[in-house]
This record gives C-alpha cells, structure tokens and sequence, in this order.
C-alpha cells in the first residue's frame, strides 16, 4: 500500500469542500490531477469514498471514518513538523550547565534568567562542579556547557578532547581580607602587601585555578604560605571572616557581602579571574547553539 499525506490532504479537501471544483480551487491545482489522486486512494484502500450520483455527492460510511482520521493525522503531523522545528532551533530540549561555585555570584544568574525568557521551553539544570570534574563531564556527554576561570586550558588539551573554550566573562581577582585587619583600611592594595599573611585557597589537586593563583603571587614576588584548603569559596570566606588568613577570590564575590570580610582590589597588574565557557565542538545540539547566542562570547582576551 502507498499512501502519501498529499492524498490525504486532497482527500480533505474533497471532503470539507464536498466539491471538486471548489477543492480544487482551495488547493491551486486543476480539477483532472485531483480527481485521479483520489481515485488513486480508493485503489489503494480498496474502498468506497464518495457516493456520487447526478445529483448528490456524499461521504461514504468508510469515507467519514477516514475524514476524521485523516484531519486527526495531518494536525498531529503539523503539531510534529513544529516541533522539530523549535527543536532545530533550540526552543524545545534539555541544557546541563556545569559551573564553579564562584560563577554564580557574578553574571551567571542574569544570563540564566535571560536565556529562560527566551527559551521557556527548554528545561535547563545546574550541576556544580570543580573544573577537573567538568572537563570529564563534557568528555562523557554528562554536561553541555562547563564554566571555570582562569586558566585558560591549553589549546592542544581542548582539541584532543573534542572540545572548545571562549572568554565569556572578563573579570579581575580581589584579595578577602577580615574587617579588621590593618590593610582593610585602604582602597586598593598590591599582592606583595599580603606576603607574610597566611593563605586561604581552594584544595591545590582541585583544579588549575588556585596552583594559577599561587603563581601570580610568586610572579608579584613572595611565595604564600598556603594555612588552610577548603573546597568551597563559601568556607574560603568564612575562614576570613573569623580571622585565620586571606583569600584571593574572583571581584565579583564582594556582591555577597560576607560579615567580617573586605575586598580589597590589587592596584598593580591584578591576577586574572576570566569566566571561560568551554563545550563540546563536534556537539550540534540545537539549545548549545542556542545558549552560546544568548552568551555572546567576548572572544580571545
């Protein structure tokens, strides 16, 4: 048996208009080709679908059966052909966002929230994960899109992985210092000021970012004495707040107003704290390509 969706829709017509002609008409094609298609779809069928006498031009019983089945088919049809279309362009789908815990006291929320508006249809989850984490979530197809800072994965690295990384968020670290310490009395300080202060950092085998940081400080002169590692920015800060030591942290987690706490900027040549979006490149889903439009990457530093 072959049966088109052309027949069907001819069919319809046919049916609604109770008319050749005007079927023919509502169609844009003459009225011989559509007459053949639907004696074409009685062959196929092997049934009866219009009683035509001189005067009368009805349904047969086996003919209403298929008017409603075939307007039920050709709208589920429609419905279908839509959808996969909002799918191709990313408005329908699943988006999984690995992050840093830093990310989202910077402008993660605002772009979430704006990519929700757009795309309300797309059920999007956060997964809060350490860089490392991130990149073997990427790799197994775990994560869409990962964001970690500073540093940037060496290019060769991203390549063999299959996967990409753009600057999205430009940003610069500040120095976490108690309130009541003698230097949270100044506007801005340099990293050599902080050499003889215990440090605070992220676990050293966590990720690259704060073996990246421990650098900076050699690079600025002094090499810091790390007192305490922690696996969350949140303990980092709490720690400061009791007084234990200082912490490098991105410029953005002074939004947060932690109790106890200053941010300092670095006045001379301050570490960077970039947000890097990284995501699969041989990936075509639809709601990356859609996200990555919302994101606006701002390109190589």
């Amino acid at each position: 048996m072959s049966i088109d969706l052309k027949q069907l829709k001819y069919f319809l017509a046919v049916a609604e208009e109770k008319s050749f002609s005007r079927a023919a008409e509502r169609l844009h094609i003459s009225q011989p080709p559509l007459s053949q298609q639907i004696m074409k779809l009685e062959s196929e069928l092997g049934v009866r679908l219009f009683a035509r006498t001189t005067r009368s031009f009805e349904l047969t019983v086996a003919g209403k059966a298929l008017m409603h089945e075939a307007a039920d088919l050709l709208g589920r049809m429609r419905m279908t052909i839509d959808t996969i279309r909002q799918i191709d362009r990313g408005e329908v789908g699943r988006l999984r966002v690995g992050i840093v815990g830093s990310a989202m006291w910077g402008p993660i929320p605002g772009l979430l929230e704006q990519f929700q508006s757009q795309f309300p249809r797309v059920t999007w989850t956060i997964h809060e994960l350490g860089p490392n984490d991130q990149w073997d979530a990427l790799r197994g197809r775990q994560i869409d899109v990962g964001f970690w800072r500073e540093p940037r994965i060496d290019e060769d690295m991203l390549k063999n992985a299959g996967l990409r990384q753009e600057l999205c968020f430009r940003e610069e670290v500040c120095v976490a210092i108690n309130a009541q310490h003698p230097l949270a009395q100044q506007d801005a300080i340099e990293l050599i000021d902080i050499a003889n202060e215990p440090m605070l950092t992220l676990h050293l085998d966590q990720s690259a970012e704060p073996r990246y940081l421990i650098q900076c400080c050699v690079n600025a002169g002094f090499q810091p004495a790390i007192f305490q590692e922690a696996a969350e920015p949140q303990t980092l800060l709490a720690m400061v707040g009791a007084g234990l030591g200082v912490a490098l942290m991105p410029a953005t987690t002074s939004r947060i107003g932690w109790p106890g706490v200053r941010f300092l900027p670095v006045r001379t040549n301050p570490p960077s704290a970039n947000l890097y979006i990284t995501y699969p490149t041989q990936d075509d889903a639809p709601v990356v390509r859609a996200f990555l439009k919302i994101l606006n990457p701002a390109g190589e530093p």
